[in-house]
């Protein structure tokens, strides 16, 4: 069977004319064709389509799928939009596994199109016919359990999962596997694994605390990731592990994944292993596993149990492998059991999940109104809620499975179980439960969607980790329990209710995203069964349980109760705005399936706030909004909820509270003090477990679960806090632990059983929904104490949300402060204790009157009665109203004009430009006249004429109306436009008039400014009008002011009623419904329309507000987001607070403002209570912007401060500045550091008030004294070193910069450098500048690091700018002299002559010399070292790599080095820059790295602009600035000029470099550039290896600092191709030049005046010494004799010789001292540093490592010495002479036709590595006894490296490869002796392994020969004694008798002969003075060898026939031959006779 899953398509063309496509795709096998769903108006369609090919045969590889996609037509053809073709060759040879393809479709002339489509494509083969790939490598694919057909309702379902044996493969089985693969030779070469940790899920026994860390383990090589904090943990890391060896025995080996806890004891610290062969993941297609989850299991094979999940992709790559590209695939196609590795063994259990799904509620119309219409004409639908057919999907671990559908019902009853069987633990993390509409014609829309987290119903035993106990009672039970939940009803959130034509948010329905409203709900319940039969997918619900179910169905009546504040921030917006809050349905205003509600605020417009929002005016009447609405009463969870939040939110503020108090570096006291009292509150609020009532009939199963486990955190955390209240010492060791009680807190505070509805608030503008916010129903809800939600009957601050949209996401549509109460009915009277003010509701009515013939009266209004509401169409009478119950009449019917709707645009604005649009029409004779609609507004709706708008009261004209020219239009402002049909006004408009215009227009402004306020005007209105107000027809906008276009005006009469006494506030639960008493128009027949229109609007009314004074300190900002293209931003802060708002001062191109500036809000009317006020005071909200001249301001951010309230004026307290973060988006855009302070008006002219603090301009106010930081006058002293690497700026190179350093408001700058290409350093180095800091840290300014460019024309463009936040590293005590920077072994000596610096190392030459090439004389020096002498010493075997080896521990490669008291280096692991004891080689100076250019967010990396290299040191200075200051920290530097050096780099080898050819390997050379020098070493290439021996020195001379950056480069050198790059290291040589640790050259550990560790450096120890006591201020050093004295400190060279062995190279006593005593200042040592390569193509990844080191020589101080030869070792030619004599007593292995035991003997030689110079010598045939004489030699030439006592052998690969590669063996020699045989293979019957370092000796009589000579694995003799061995290269010769042997299986030795030989070494000049043959060939000399003496048996039978009848035949058989002989004779003679007795008897008878 094939499977042909088409899953979707993308960018399909569009060939209809109207609409989109309608795409289907035909699939075709051979001659079936098969086609998909059509999928209408989508041109990215997704089919997910199953479509499913029977064959009769196994599917051939070259056979192809053909696919054609095509667009559905209903009239006529189809038409074509792609096709293409797939081979299926990639699922025939890989059976039973899903391949994904991703296919560019072809068009009709065979091109590429942009259409792609996806499909996935499995082939199953028929039973026993899978072929041989369908199971390899011990991976084998089972079907996984519950997978079924379509029919039972599944869809889709497991494919399989691979079952991973416990127990590998054995080395029979990965040959096998070696075998069964491409190119893939059993042989040593090279193999990569790599491992690539993705994440983990549902990770056991590890609780809340757990911090799992993945370690992973492959052969004896192990890595691990870093550690995360999760049960659910993402890594993704890649470890990679680089092999050589066989793949037989890599696949043996198992890649073992372990997930260790990291917090737990090492013998507790496991969690969870998988291990899987090496061989098995090769064997797999592509030889990886790509984004598998493997399930970890115990490691104990006796109890393996599923431990969790981890998300891997396993690499097994050999020679010539790819690597598979990976494609993340969505969650729901990776999170399926058939993308599990199952380890045979572990004990999974099948569970059965069972999801009962009893009925939906509340479910919104899906079908269009449209298709209302069409259904409704045909009959077919009545009712408008009930136009969905829904149906619910259940989704879990790639399984499908759904409900019937319930058509045309949108409270359906499903009363259905589904039944889905899994294995548990799952990788899937969540239930997902979708409801879908069913629709015939066109896809199911999605409803809304349900997730249902595992781990919040489930949880895995042990997961309280650490909760034992010694009393068993008080042990904390920490069972687990599976999955469980309900019943319960579940609410679905998605994409507004209401219907539309379009699904522009429908992702919202499936789950992905937020959703924005309410959807419906879902009762259901889910059990999970143990190890059950799996029953029917899908079975209806028994009456049992519906019955059982019945008593979670009883709803009970809540209220909710919200006041609305303020609503503020708004943007300016032409309709009116209103707010709704609804809970469930209940409140929805376009909902007509409940009641109306009074759940919306009463319409106003907007306000403009005078600086940059708008806010609605609603002053002291605020809307409230009641309703009720029915749910289940779930209080006693949502209770225990609320309980837990209250404990986590006050930990948390607690918690933030200790760490701000650290921060800021309180005294330890206080720090105590604030600790103590955060653990005592713990231990109060844990101290009381949860307790659910007795008498709740509704908990369910996981209620009582989740009770358990949470006293059991709470019983948890509360010991942990006793135990730290009494045993804590150390306040920063409990920071971690705290931190994990909140999380763990945090992690329970969710109830999976929530079924109350969020509350949420939308802003309608108009009718459409533009902005909301959901609100969680338990955080209003009332309660008792800690049960009480903590936003109830507590006016909390909102931001809504505008609609998902990505140009919006930064802004804020509207800020609300709103107060919320939620409660039973029953505790309705409990919302007087919540409510302020009084409240009121008003009832009202409208007067409406019609203009008829110039008089105003009721006559002429049609579609509109007399009396109505305020649409217009439903009558009201005065007389129809009637008070609810519990309300009362309180005035008299009043003439209420609604003053909000009145306003107009230019409410809040102090000036204001009014426009009007002129329109002309052109006439059929082309000239132009007014149009049919004269006067318009920008969007061309009609408006009144210039001359019925006069200047309005209050205002003042300052320009009349003028014709505006400042636009695109012609000289006489008008702009032309053409109606195109069916469009009723131009598209657009241009300024250049055309014959095909028809329209054109003219732009008339006046602006006007205000002189009065706006209460005066609208009491002025209100004066004049009456209250009515005009309109022109109804419905358009009403004004106050009559105009002469008017005819219709309207008056809104009210009446207020007021609630009983005895009621209260609950009274205004009571509105819903209240007035049913209406009347309808006749006329009218508009229901929907008037919906909601009779509820009477409640307000709270306050007397008199609280008038308050805001000062708001904003000090300044650090590390703002840079907007401009300078990488700088000119920012101001808009502060908004309520309906007020002001901004600071704009500060120019920085990122880090000072602004020191108070803003000052003198009076803000706040209504509440005060008490509510000062608990919960509004938020400050400050946002930030980028000024710009051009366009608008950039938004930079914003952040929410909380004001200190204080209530009485001489409150002596004030507010702290505080650092606050700002926020843009998701991105952190830096910090505020800012405070508030409200003060509360005692005194209405604010004399009570704090005085202002000091001005620093017009209207300007500083921070005043005691809020600004405390100052303190601070020396920073700059160490302007120079500028580095600088970019171009603008498309001109930076050549003039100069530096200004800016902290606190001061500023310096430095020299302007002249030429930035001669030299980039600064001509003054050290600048100081005094600036008052603040004492605390925490409020410290940053250093701002700018650096400007000095350019033409006055232009200085500011280049480059670093912010350094963080100043504590660079304060410094004056108290220790040793503090000061000074140049030690740093810069230019100064030299006198005479004085101790010329060395005379016995050089006679010249040491530095021109460069010629890229190379110098010393490199060439070292290149043509002359070859070794024959007679070499022990001391002639002493070289540097002697050196390395003993540094390294490589004891063998060194020799005698240790033995005769040489030095050793150091060896760093790393860079010498990450050395922790350098500090980086910083310490003279850092690099500060300079930025610049605007920071978008989709833009991580910022551009860089070069670097300042640089250092700072901070001191305080004296108060008193007559008191003397302290010294200066920079001085004594070294010259500021440029420095001619000599550079020596000195490459060692590289390891584990990345393989760039073919076959696994590299042909690494060395390329270095340093400055305007190149080095290509591409001659002296290491062919054939990933570790490399380079030694290689290369000299060169470069100019600090314009050639600082050593770059040295590894190639891979290829013969025809471009040399690839493997990797490259920078090294900065001024930070090592300048560095004050002398990393110019580093110290060794004596001072040696010959041999291999002369000294080098370019002075002596003791002028170092000498000057470094000089720039300190030390006393001159003193030496006497064996003694030095430095600071009063004796130095004897006896301690510190001590027992070290004597060397004849060592220097004078005088220069060791001096060594010495360097050594103990802490310089760099003699060293050899490990350097990691990088590429750019693999950025962080490890390309290998390089073992180098550099020197640093000024030119300016002396010659150095001469440079290490670190050359490779030349191997030396020698030559083994081994001749053989004889051998005894070999097994005699055949049998001769005559019956005797016998062999044809001969022997064969070579040398270990060498096989292919294999030698044998001739045969001695019919051996009968074992002997053997052959006489024979075998040479064998090798080339020996004495150092190392190894061969270095080269050989190629294959004939074809150019380079031979190297590799080093030991000197062993392998003897064999075989038994010959011309018909068959030769046997072998004996062989000697012998080692010419330690070859066991041979002795002189046959007899004594035996395997006792011999070692064995464990370096003894047979008889369990020492062997007593010898080197041969001492020996130099060896003759006599050795043992030869065969082994077992088992390793046991058997005797099976004995050689007798001779081994001789000889050197190459011995080779040739003393030559011989091979064999006895000539010359046949030293010794000549005689031709063997053997029996004359000996000889082969084939080539010798008369010795073959004499020796084997005659000599057997001559008794039988002879007899037979004689027989013959007797025969013949008798035969004779007889034929002659014939004749002669013929003859006698004839003759007579």
């Amino acid at each position: 069977m094939l499977k042909v899953l088409v899953l979707s398509a993308e960018n399909l063309p569009n060939v209809d004319k109207f609409g989109k496509s309608d795409p289907y795709c035909l699939v075709a096998l051979q001659e079936e064709k098969k086609k998909t769903k059509v999928i209408k108006n989508k041109v990215n369609p997704v089919w997910d389509e199953l479509i499913t090919f029977e064959l009769k045969d196994i599917l051939e590889p070259t056979a192809e799928l053909h696919i054609d996609v095509k667009d559905d037509e209903t009239i006529g053809k189809d038409k074509f939009l792609g096709a293409v073709s797939v081979s299926l060759r990639g699922v025939a040879v890989a059976p039973n596994h899903a391949e994904s393809y991703t296919l560019n479709l072809l068009d009709e002339q065979k091109q590429p199109t942009e259409a792609t489509l996806i499909i996935e494509v499995t082939y199953n083969p028929p039973p026993g016919m899978e072929g041989p790939n369908a199971e390899v490598g011990g991976v084998s694919s089972t079907p996984g359990e519950g997978a079924q057909d379509g029919s039972g309702g599944i869809e889709g379902g497991s494919a399989g999962s691979l079952v991973i044996p416990s127990q590998s493969a054995s080395g029979a089985g990965a040959n096998q596997r070696v075998k069964g693969h491409r190119n893939l030779h059993d042989k040593e070469q090279d193999l990569q694994v790599r491992v690539r940790i993705i994440e983990g899920r549902q990770l056991q026994g590890g609780g809340e605390n757990m911090k799992p860390v993945v370690t992973v383990t492959v052969g004896t090589k192990t890595k691990r990731t870093r550690i995360k904090k999760s049960t659910n943990p993402i890594f993704d890391e890649v470890l990679y592990f680089n092999f050589f060896m066989k793949p037989s025995e890599l696949f043996d080996d198992k890649v073992c994944m372990t997930v260790l806890n990291s917090v737990n004891a090492r013998q507790d610290a496991e969690i969870g292993t998988f291990k899987i062969d090496v061989g098995s993941v090769y064997s797999e297609r592509r030889h990886a596993f790509i984004r598998k989850w493997v399930l970890l299991s115990d490691s104990d094979e006796s109890t393996m149990v599923a431990r969790g999940f981890l998300k891997v992709t396993l690499m097994v790559l050999a020679t010539g492998d790819e690597a598979p590209a990976e494609r993340k695939l969505k969650k729901k196609d990776e999170d399926v059991e058939s993308n599990v590795l199952w380890p045979a063994g572990v004990s999974m259990r099948s569970l059965v999940f069972t999801v009962r799904l009893y009925r939906a509620e509340d479910i919104p119309q899906m079908d269009n109104t449209m298709m209302q219409g069409v259904k409704s004409f045909f009959g077919r639908e009545s009712k408008k809620k009930n136009m969905v057919d829904p149906f619910v999907q259940f989704d879990f671990a790639g399984k499908t499975l759904k409900t019937d559908v319930i058509r045309q019902n949108a409270n359906p009853e499903f009363n259905q179980t589904v039944n889905m069987a899994i294995k548990f633990p799952s990788m899937c993390s969540a239930i997902k439960l979708t409801m879908f509409d069913w629709d015939r014609a066109s896809k199911n829309d999605p409803i809304g969607t349900i997730f249902l987290d595992i781990s919040k119903i489930s949880m895995s035993g042990g997961s309280n980790e650490g909760e034992t106990s010694d009393d068993e009672s008080s042990a904390v039970d920490t069972s687990g329990f599976l999955p469980t939940f309900g019943p319960c009803f579940l609410n679905m959130y998605g994409n507004l209710r209401e219907p539309s034509t379009t699904n522009e948010f429908e992702d919202l329905n499936l789950g992905e995203g937020e959703g924005m409203a309410y959807r419906g709900r879902l009762l259901l319940e889910v059990v999970t069964k143990l190890d059950e039969e799996v029953p029917l997918p899908k079975e209806t619900i028994a009456n049992d349980d519906l019955l059982r179910v019945e008593k979670y169905l009883r709803r009970r009546k809540f209220s909710l109760f919200a006041a609305f504040y303020s609503a503020t921030m708004l943007e300016e917006l032409d309709d009116a705005v209103q707010f709704e809050v609804s809970m469930g349905n209940y409140g929805n205003k376009f909902d007509s399936s409940c009641k109306p509600l009074a759940s919306v605020t009463q319409f106003s417009r907007v306000v403009f706030d005078g600086c940059n929002y708008y806010f609605l005016p609603w002053i002291d009447k605020k809307p409230v909004i009641s309703l009720s609405c029915f749910w289940e009463d779930i209080n006693f969870r949502l209770h225990m909820l609320n309980k837990i939040i209250f404990t986590c939110d006050r930990l948390a503020r607690k918690l933030k509270d200790l760490q701000y108090a650290m921060k800021a570096k309180l005294p330890e006291q206080q720090l105590a003090s604030v600790w103590l009292s955060l653990v005592d509150q713990v231990i109060e609020d844990c101290s009381e477990p949860f307790v659910i009532a007795s008498d709740v009939s509704t908990i369910t199963p996981l209620d009582l679960k989740l009770q358990k486990v949470r006293n059991q955190v709470l019983k948890k955390v509360f010991d942990a806090a006793s135990k730290m209240r009494q045993e804590a010492t150390q306040l920063d060791d409990t920071m971690s632990e705290i931190q994990d009680w909140h999380d763990w807190l945090q992690n329970m505070a969710e109830e999976p059983q929530n079924s109350m509805p969020d509350v949420t608030i939308w802003m309608l503008v108009g009718n459409k929904r533009e902005a909301y916010c959901r609100i969680p129903a338990y955080d209003v809800l009332n309660g008792a104490g800690k049960t009480k939600g903590k936003h109830c009957g507590i006016t909390q601050t909102l931001f809504l949300k505008p609609l998902p949209d990505e140009k919006k996401k930064d802004k804020v549509p509207a800020q609300l402060r709103v107060r919320f109460w939620l409660g039973l009915a029953s505790e309705e009277k409990k919302i007087n204790e919540a409510t302020e003010g009084k409240l009121a509701v008003f009832v009202e009515t409208y007067e409406n009157q019609f203009k008829l013939f110039g008089s105003w009266g009721t006559k002429g209004l049609t579609g509109c009665p007399k009396w109505s509401d305020v649409t217009g169409k439903i009558k009201l009478k005065k007389e129809s109203f009637m008070p609810p119950r519990g309300w009362r009449w309180d005035l008299d019917w009043q003439i209420d004009p609604e003053k909000n709707m009145l306003l107009d645009a230019d409410a809040g604005h102090k000036s204001y430009v009014d426009e009007i649009y002129m329109n002309e029409e052109r006439s059929p004779d082309g000239t132009w006249g007014p149009a049919s609609v004269e006067n318009t507004n920008v969007k061309g709706d009609a408006t009144a004429p210039i001359s019925e708008l006069p200047c309005p009261p209050g205002w003042v004209v300052v320009n009349d109306w003028n014709v505006d020219l400042d636009r695109a239009v012609d000289e006489s402002g008008w702009e032309y436009g053409s109606i195109i049909a069916p469009a009723t006004k131009p598209s657009s408009w241009q300024p250049v008039e055309k014959m095909y215009h028809t329209n054109r227009r003219q732009r008339m402004t006046r602006q006007r400014k205000s002189n009065i306020a706006r209460d005066q005007y609208m009491k002025q209105v209100e004066d004049s009008s009456e209250g009515w107000e005009y309109a022109s027809l109804f419905g358009w906008k009403f004004h106050v002011q009559q105009r002469n276009a008017d005819s219709f005006r309207r008056r809104r009469w009210r009446r207020r009623m007021m609630p009983a006494q005895h009621v209260g506030d609950a009274a205004v639960f009571a509105l819903e419904g209240s007035l049913v008493g209406f009347e309808k128009d006749e006329d009218s027949d508009e229901e929907s329309s008037a919906q909601g229109a009779n509820v009477p609007m409640a307000s709270c009314i306050f007397e008199k507000p609280e008038k308050f004074h805001l000062r708001c300190y904003i000090y300044q900002g650090r590390q703002l987001i840079a907007m401009d293209n300078e990488k700088l931003s000119d920012c101001y802060c808009v502060v908004s607070f309520l309906h007020r708002a002001k901004k600071t001062e704009v500060i120019k191109s920085t990122l880090n403002p000072t602004w020191d500036q108070t803003l000052i809000f003198q009076t803000i009317d706040i209504f509440g209570s005060l008490d509510s006020l000062k608990k919960d005071p509004p938020q400050v909200v400050v946002e930030l912007f980028d000024k710009d001249d051009i366009g608008g301001d950039d938004y930079m951010g914003r952040c929410m401060c909380k004001p200190l309230v204080k209530l009485s004026p001489k409150q002596d307290i004030h507010p702290n500045l505080v650092w606050h973060t700002i926020t843009k988006g998701d991105l952190s855009g830096g910090e505020l550091l800012a405070s508030f302070e409200l003060i509360l008006k005692t005194q209405p002219d604010g004399s009570d008030l704090p005085l202002p603090p000091p001005k620093r301009a017009e209207n300007i106010y500083m921070v005043p004294q005691g809020i600004r930081p405390v100052l303190q006058r601070t020396r920073i002293e700059i160490l302007a070193w120079g500028l580095r690497g600088m970019q171009s700026y603008q498309l001109s190179s930076v050549n003039s910069p100069n530096l200004v350093i800016e902290c606190g408001g001061a500023s310096v700058a430095s020299a302007v450098i002249k030429n930035l290409k001669k030299n980039p350093n600064f001509s003054i180095p050290v600048m100081m500048l005094d600036v008052s800091l603040p004492k605390e840290e925490i409020y410290c300014p940053p250093i701002i690091i700018k650096v400007i460019d000095n350019r033409a024309f006055g232009r200085k463009p500011t280049v480059g700018q670093y912010n350094l936040r963080s100043l504590d590293m660079f304060r410094k005590a004056l108290d220790n002299p040793d503090e000061v920077v000074v140049a030690t072994r740093t810069g230019t000596f100064e030299c006198q002559p005479g004085s101790e610096i010329a060395i005379d190392m016995e050089d006679s030459g010249p040491l530095l010399r021109q460069l010629v090439g890229t190379s110098s004389a010393a490199v060439e020096k070292m290149a043509s070292r002359p070859k070794p002498e024959e007679n070499i010493t022990e001391d002639d075997l002493l070289d540097w790599w002697s050196k390395f080896y003993a540094s390294k521990g490589e004891i063998t490669k060194c020799g005698t080095y240790l033995e005769k008291g040489f030095d050793t280096l150091k060896v760093y692991p790393t860079e010498l820059e990450e050395v922790k004891e350098f500090y980086g080689l910083r310490d003279f100076c850092q690099a500060f790295t300079l930025y610049r250019g605007k920071v978008d967010e989709s833009d991580e990396d910022q551009t860089i602009a070069g670097e300042f290299k640089g250092s700072f040191r901070i001191y305080p200075l004296p108060d008193d600035p007559t008191y003397p200051e302290p010294p200066l920290q920079f001085k004594h530097l070294p010259d500021v000029g440029l420095q001619d050096c000599i550079v020596r780099v000195y490459v060692i080898q590289g390891i584990n470099l990345q393989p760039k050819d073919s076959n696994g390997k590299c042909d690494p050379y060395i390329k270095i550039k340093l400055g305007k020098h190149r080095v290509d070493d591409s001659d002296n290439y290491k062919p054939n290896t990933l570790n490399p021996v380079f030694g290689r020195m290369y000299e060169l001379t470069c100019t600090l600092p314009l050639d600082k950056d050593l770059e040295v480069r590894l190639y891979d050198h290829d013969m025809l191709m471009k040399d690839d790059k493997i990797g490259e290291t920078k090294i900065d040589l001024e930070n090592r030049y300048l560095s004050l640790y002398g990393a110019r050259c580093g110290l060794p550990q004596n001072y040696y005046e010959s041999g291999p560790n002369k000294w080098r450096d370019q002075v002596l120890p003791s002028f170092l010494l000498n000057r470094i006591a000089s720039v300190k201020g030390w006393p001159a050093p003193r030496y006497d004799a064996d003694k030095l004295i430095v600071r009063n400190t004796s130095y004897n060279i006896h301690d510190i010789d001590g027992s070290q062995p004597t060397n004849s190279h060592l220097g004078s006593v005088k220069e060791r001292l001096a060594l010495h005593v360097l050594r103990t200042m802490g310089f760099v040592p003699e060293h050899v540093e490990t350097r990691s390569l990088f590429n750019k193509l693999q950025p962080g990844i490890e390309q290998g490592r390089l073992l180098m080191w550099v020197d640093i020589f000024p030119k300016a101080v002396a010659p150095p010495g001469p440079p290490f030869d670190i050359s490779p070792r030349r191997p030396m030619k020698f030559e083994l002479r081994c001749i053989i004599w004889n051998v005894a007593d070999v097994t005699l292995d055949e049998t001769s036709i005559t019956g005797e035991k016998m062999s044809d003997i001969y022997l064969k030689g070579w040398m270990e590595g060498m096989e292919k110079d294999r030698q044998k010598t001739d045969v001695h045939y019919r051996s009968l006894g074992g002997e053997g004489n052959f006489n024979w030699r075998f040479i064998f030439p090798f080339d020996y490296l004495p150092a190392e006592n190894a061969c270095l052998v080269s050989s190629k690969e294959h004939f074809w490869n150019v380079d031979a590669t190297e590799s080093r063996v030991s000197p062993q020699l392998l003897l064999q002796v075989w038994d010959n045989d011309k018909f068959s293979a030769d046997d072998s019957l004996g062989m000697l392994h012998l080692d010419l370092h330690q070859m066991p000796r041979s002795v002189k009589m046959k007899r004594s020969c035996d395997l006792d000579q011999l070692p064995d694995k464990n370096d003894k003799t047979k008889s369990g004694k020492d062997p007593k061995l010898a080197s041969l290269f001492k020996q130099k010769c060896s003759k006599g008798w050795w043992p030869c042997y065969m082994e077992d299986k088992n390793g046991n030795r058997s005797l099976t002969g004995k050689i007798e030989m001779t081994l001789e070494i000889v050197n190459e000049k011995e080779c040739t003075e003393r030559p011989a043959g091979q064999g006895r060939e000539e010359p046949n000399m030293n010794p000549k060898l005689e031709e063997p003496q053997r029996p004359e048996t000996s000889f082969l039978w084939f080539t010798s026939p008369l010795k073959t009848c004499k020796y084997i035949i005659w000599k057997r058989f001559k008794i039988i031959l002879i007899v037979l002989i004689v027989i013959a004779f007797v025969a013949i003679f008798v035969g004779i006779f007889l034929y002659s007795l014939a004749n002669y008897s013929a003859e006698k008878i004839i003759l007579g």
